[in-house]
């Protein structure tokens, strides 16, 4: 059987009721309940930045005022200027996926080839951070946060990896500082998404294959305890357990999720505080611009964004 890009890259279980799909066709945003607390809405229209590509992931917003996103199956990681002009960062990406730029100037990736690498963004010259654990290459690393400590998480789920899976089980990892890796989580359904909360003090993960979303406790560098549901994420019609993809999150503590719905936006505390929706089915989200109040969105096809109340969380 041959598989689509969309097939191969998407996170699978993502599905959008008719009348949904129909008012995204138009670019509409919607924001659901929030179920006692105070809605989070967009303070203008959804824009569509840029199209065409075959499947963008991995947003990432560059303080010099660059956005960077890649086209997965096209091998591509593009960047985005200031009046929106669109280059090639590099067209070799070894199919990179979630990219996060760090306070140090580094551009940090996951590549679904097996490796996380970082890139100096003036010259363009790559480092591989991490490329196995116990002597085995990862499955398909997907998203990414640094923390505090000069660490990275990243998530290594089964898109794109080899058969049998190299790793045998679907976790997330820890890079430290010196460059040792280990293994921070048991086997999980396809975890995707990863972030830090603003005071680094809870790991979110985000799998694809279940409704409810994870926290853990933050102890140490590469140190998570007491996993627990995070929130619910709100499911299209006549669907259980479809999950999320990338995530963000504010300088409130708000955590913005990827759904089939659109971006899911949670409080701290995990109550929900609204949906906005796209013209596709969004993949990963960020913030940029001066203000950190622009919301990146990568969506299929497409690049959007939208301007929203409060600022992104910048990265550590």
């Amino acid at each position: 059987m041959t598989l689509s890009a969309t097939q191969r890259f998407a996170p699978p279980r993502f599905l959008f009721p008719a009348a949904l799909t129909a008012a995204m066709a138009i670019g509409a945003v919607s924001v659901g309940s929030a179920q006692g607390q105070q809605e989070i809405a967009p303070t203008g229209d959804v824009e569509k930045v840029h199209s065409d590509f075959g499947f963008t992931e991995g947003p990432a917003w560059d303080p010099k005022g660059h956005l960077y996103f890649t086209d997965i199956p096209n091998t591509t990681i593009f960047r985005v200027s200031g009046d929106d002009e669109l280059s090639k960062f590099n067209e070799e990406s070894n199919f990179a996926n979630g990219l996060v730029v760090a306070a140090d100037g580094r551009m940090l990736v996951c590549e679904m080839g097996g490796q996380v690498t970082a890139y100096d963004l003036a010259s363009g010259d790559k480092t591989v951070l991490a490329a196995e654990y116990e002597g085995k290459r990862f499955n398909a690393p997907n998203d990414l946060i640094p923390d505090p400590d000069g660490g990275v998480y990243f998530t290594d789920p089964f898109f794109r990896a080899p058969e049998p899976l190299p790793q045998g089980v679907q976790a997330v990892y820890y890079i430290d500082a010196s460059g040792e890796v280990s293994r921070v989580t048991e086997d999980l359904p396809a975890p995707n998404g990863v972030g830090l909360s603003p005071d680094g003090k809870r790991l979110y993960v985000i799998p694809s294959r279940q409704a409810e979303m994870l926290v853990y406790d933050v102890v140490g560098p590469g140190k998570i305890e007491n996993r627990r549901d995070f929130c619910r994420l709100k499911q299209p019609e006549g669907e259980t357990a479809t999950g999320g993809d990338g995530m963000a999150v504010d300088v409130e503590g708000n955590v913005y999720l990827t759904s089939g719905l659109g971006i899911q936006i949670f409080s701290a505390d995990g109550k929900p505080r609204g949906i906005v929706a796209f013209p596709e089915q969004p993949a990963n989200v960020t913030f940029g611009d001066e203000d950190r109040k622009t919301m990146y969105v990568t969506a299929r096809t497409g690049l959007y964004r939208v301007r929203m109340p409060i600022a992104g969380q910048p990265p550590n």
